[in-house]
Formats: structure tokens, C-alpha cells, sequence
């Protein structure tokens, strides 16, 4: 099994430039993003995304921090368009678990991404809410967690084994930090990856040796060195 390549990101542009590539399967955005690229409209600047994406998947977020204006507010986000996933967090800012908001959105069948998940246990509790049939993606946060010292692969394979009875479920890694999580996603057979732009660019130069690399390396330091005229 592949993973796929999804692009995370909110930037009318750099969606217009990564849509187009072949390896970009998807696109993923959050709030958080949408602020970054200049949204104040969020329902409007979202359309003008789904103009420049029809068919790729792309995740647009819920904000209501209430359970029954998450329902609301995922029923909307539904309507804008085939390819849309409704992004849910797996907890509201009050860490209340969002099943029931997970729950009915799924009984009317919208796609779902859950969000902001660090482990196994919250991806059996999301497992207990949904069907067999409506599409789910289960977004683990590797990079966050790697940040505060901990090991997010070990979460992931256990996710990815107690996910393995739903053929509707993928598991997404998600905050990506560098280009090998690229790497380690595909070796757990993880089914998406969400990547910023400018480690997507990376990704696409895989494969020089470590002579490549070494003699770079050490050519940038002396071109440096010249630049500033250093004497010793």
C-alpha cells in the first residue's frame, strides 16, 4: 500500500501550485491556516479553494467549540462540495469528547477527519462512533507530540491495527516536521500524510547519495565564508 501525499495548507496560490502535482493527492486546512493565508470570510474564502480544487479531497474545519454547533456547522461545511471531508476535533476546548458530534454527522453520512488525535485510546473511542461505510480519516498529530519528547509511532501502529476491520478508515500523519516522516508513515503503512509545501519540495528531491550531500554541504559553507570575506 502507498501513502498518500496530502497538502496542508491554505494559501490560495501555493493550492493552485500544488494542485496540479501528480503526487498531491489531497488537501488539508484548519483555521489556524486559514488566519495565516488571509482568510476573514470563512465560508466564502473556502469556496474560492473549492474553485481551484473540484476533485482532489480537501478538509475544511468546524470552530464551534459547542457539540450541537459542531453538528450544525458540519452539516454546512458538507454542503459546499463532493470532495469535502468536515473536520472535526476529537475534543472541544472544554476537553469534552466530540462523539456525538462525530456520530450524527456520520449517521448522515458526511465525510469525516477527526483532528488533533495523539492516541490509540482516542482512536478506539472514534472507532465505537461510526459506521462501516461513510469515509473517516483519523488525523494523528506526530510532529506535536515528537515535540514534547515522545514517540508517536507506537500510537500509530496501534491505531492502524485496531482501524484494519474498517475498509472505511484511514489513518493520517499528521504535523509533519521534517521530510523522513515521510519515510516512517510509509513504513507503518500509514494510509495519508499530511505535508506543508516546502517539505513536499524536499520530498521530491529524495534520493541523492550522502557524496551528494557531503559535498553540498561543504560547498555552501565555503560560498558563505567568501560572501563575508571571513579572515582568519
Amino acid at each position: 500500500m502507498s501513502t498518500k501525499i496530502f497538502c496542508d495548507i491554505a494559501d490560495l496560490n501555493l493550492i493552485k501550485k500544488f494542485n496540479k502535482k501528480k503526487i498531491v493527492k489531497g488537501f488539508t486546512t484548519n483555521p489556524s491556516l486559514m488566519r495565516k493565508a488571509g482568510a476573514t470570510d470563512y465560508k466564502s474564502y473556502s469556496k474560492q479553494i473549492l474553485r481551484i480544487c473540484r476533485n482532489k479531497p480537501i478538509s475544511f474545519e468546524v470552530f464551534a467549540d459547542d457539540l450541537n454547533s459542531m453538528v450544525d456547522q458540519g452539516i454546512k461545511i458538507s454542503n459546499w462540495g463532493r470532495n469535502v471531508y468536515v473536520k472535526v476535533p476529537v475534543v472541544n476546548s472544554k476537553n469534552q469528547f466530540t462523539g456525538k458530534v462525530i456520530k450524527k454527522l456520520n449517521n448522515q453520512n458526511i465525510k469525516l477527519n477527526i483532528t488533533a488525535v495523539y492516541t490509540s485510546k482516542q482512536t478506539q473511542k472514534i472507532l465505537k462512533q461510526i459506521n462501516k461505510k461513510t469515509k473517516v480519516i483519523i488525523s494523528i498529530f506526530a510532529g506535536r507530540a515528537g515535540d514534547t519528547g515522545k514517540d508517536p509511532v507506537p500510537e500509530f501502529v496501534k491505531s492502524l491495527k485496531i482501524a484494519k476491520r474498517f475498509r472505511n478508515v484511514e489513518i493520517l500523519w499528521a504535523s509533519v516536521r521534517e521530510p523522513y516522516n515521510y519515510i516512517q508513515a510509509k513504513q507503518i503503512g500509514c494510509h495519508i500524510i499530511t505535508i506543508p509545501p516546502s517539505i513536499i519540495d524536499k520530498i521530491q528531491n529524495f534520493g541523492k547519495s550522502f557524496n551528494q550531500l557531503t559535498t553540498e554541504t561543504v560547498k555552501a559553507f565555503l560560498l558563505d565564508s567568501k560572501k563575508s570575506k571571513f579572515k582568519i
